[in-house]
């Protein structure tokens, strides 16, 4: 499975993939737009990431909104993409803690089959009802 992060591309080949020119991803670059990571060399390698967003750059500016603005979105999408991470994160971080503490693991079966949460050292209450079946004789 590939990382979609992973600077892989050449100047080039992201160009071609983005159906631009190399020129274009040059100046996209230096205005901060989508800025590819540099090898020890200084060459630009971009992602696959990169990649989908200089697709976006192209449709944005094509619906006509202007390189300000598609640096906004593009900057808004990322914090979004950020935050998400977190979020995925602290969700973990909570599942875990929870399962840490004593006695949230203990559960028992309902009478319908639902799950009964119990505190550690408690018993389930037991049905005591009595049913009497007596079958139709009509």
């Amino acid at each position: 499975m590939m990382d979609e992060v992973q600077p892989i591309f050449t100047i080039s080949m992201a160009a071609e993939l983005a159906g631009m020119h190399a020129q274009t991803l040059r100046q996209y670059d230096r205005l901060g737009l989508v800025c590819p990571q540099r090898t020890a060399g200084q060459s630009r390698r971009y992602s696959m990431r990169d990649v989908a967003q200089l697709r976006e750059v192209a449709q944005l500016s094509s619906e006509g909104v202007s390189l300000e603005g598609i640096s906004r979105v593009l900057e808004l999408e990322n914090q979004a993409d950020i935050l998400r991470k977190r979020v995925r994160e602290l969700e973990i971080a909570l599942a875990d803690a929870l399962l840490a503490q004593p006695g949230r693991r203990v559960f028992a079966a309902g009478s319908e089959g639902e799950v009964q949460t119990l505190r550690a050292g408690t018993r389930a209450r037991r049905q005591t009802d009595i049913v009497v079946w007596r079958p139709y004789a009509g």
